[in-house]
C-alpha cells in the first residue's frame, strides 16, 4: 500500500498549479497585443475594423510594410530616422555601459573617505523626475548650440544613476582574491578593470545595456524638444508624424511598429542569454 501523502502536500501541489495557471494568464495578456500588432499589420485597413477582429488574414497585405517604409511624403525618411534612433541608442548604451562600471567599481572596491555619502548622493539624483530638469536641461543644450545634432541627443542620457547602482550592487560580491592575485602579478589597477573585471561583468552588462538602449529607443519627450529638421527625427517622432499626417490606416501604424519594434526584439533575444544569468562571474572566478 501506498503512504498517505500528508495534507501539506496537496496544499503545496495546488499552490503550484495556480502559479502556473497565473503565470500563463499573464503570458496570453502580455502576448495579445503583440499578436494584435503583427496580424494587424498584414492586413487592410478595413479588415482589422471587423467586428469579430479576424486574427489571421487570407493574404499577406505587403503594401502596409511597403508604405510605412516610404513615408507619408515618400521620401523614405524611416530609413534615415531608424538610423538616428539606432545612433543614439548604440551610443547611449556604450557610455552607460563604460562610465557606470567604472563608477560602480570603484564605489564597490576602492575604500575612500566620503564614498557612501558619494553613492547616496548619486542614488538621490534618481527621485529627480526628467521633467523637472528639462527645462534647464534644453537651455544649457541650446546655449552650447547643440540643437538638432546627435551629440544634443546623446550627452544628457550618458551619466545613469541607475546604471552606477546596478554596477556596484554586481561587483561587491567580485572576490577580492582574484583582484589581489592581479595586483600580485603586478597589474596595474586599469589593467585590472578592463582585463579581469569587465569581461566577468556579462549578465549586469547586458542588462544594463538592454536598459539604457529600449530607454533611448522609446524616448519621445527629448528628441522632440531639440530636433528641428526630419532628417534628424527618432522613431517616435516618426511614427507620431506618421499618425498626424495620414488618413488613419490602421494597417500602416501597425506596419511601422512592427518595423520600429524589431531591433528591440532583436537585441533583447541575442542578449537574453546574459539577461537572465548570473553564472558568468562564478564560473569564470573559479579555481
Amino acid at each position: 500500500m501506498s503512504a498517505v501523502r500528508p495534507k501539506s502536500w496537496y496544499l503545496e501541489k495546488l499552490a503550484q498549479v495556480f502559479i502556473w495557471f497565473f503565470l500563463i494568464a499573464v503570458c496570453i495578456l502580455v502576448l495579445i497585443p503583440l499578436l494584435f500588432m503583427f496580424t494587424a499589420s498584414t492586413m487592410p485597413a478595413i479588415d482589422i475594423l471587423k467586428l469579430p477582429y479576424p486574427w489571421f488574414s487570407d493574404h499577406f497585405h505587403w503594401q502596409n510594410f511597403w508604405n510605412g517604409l516610404r513615408g507619408p511624403e515618400g521620401d523614405f525618411i524611416f530609413v534615415r530616422n531608424t538610423l538616428n534612433s539606432l545612433i543614439v541608442a548604440v551610443s547611449v548604451s556604450f557610455f552607460t555601459v563604460i562610465l557606470s562600471s567604472i563608477t560602480g567599481y570603484g564605489l564597490a572596491k576602492f575604500k575612500f573617505k566620503g564614498r557612501n555619502l558619494v553613492f547616496m548622493l548619486i542614488m538621490a539624483t534618481m527621485m529627480i523626475p526628467f521633467e523637472a530638469i528639462m527645462i534647464p536641461l534644453y537651455m544649457v543644450v541650446t546655449d552650447m548650440g547643440l540643437q538638432d545634432t546627435y551629440v544634443g541627443l546623446i550627452i544628457p542620457f550618458v551619466a545613469n544613476a541607475f546604471g552606477i547602482f546596478l554596477m556596484r550592487q554586481f561587483f561587491i560580491p567580485f572576490p577580492d582574491e582574484v583582484l589581489d592575485a592581479a595586483r600580485i602579478d603586478g597589474a596595474s589597477e586599469p589593467r585590472i578593470f578592463w582585463n579581469v573585471v569587465l569581461p566577468n561583468a556579462g549578465p549586469a552588462i547586458a542588462t544594463l545595456a538592454i536598459i539604457a538602449f529600449r530607454a533611448q529607443w522609446d524616448n519621445l519627450l527629448w528628441p522632440l524638444l531639440i530636433v528641428q529638421s526630419d532628417e534628424m527625427k527618432t522613431i517616435p517622432l516618426y511614427i507620431t508624424k506618421y499618425m498626424a499626417e495620414t488618413h488613419s490606416d490602421e494597417g500602416i501604424m501597425m506596419a511601422v511598429a512592427v518595423m520600429a519594434s524589431l531591433p528591440m526584439f532583436i537585441l533583447f533575444f541575442t542578449l537574453s542569454k546574459y539577461f537572465v544569468s548570473t553564472e558568468g562571474l562564478h564560473s569564470s572566478t573559479k579555481g
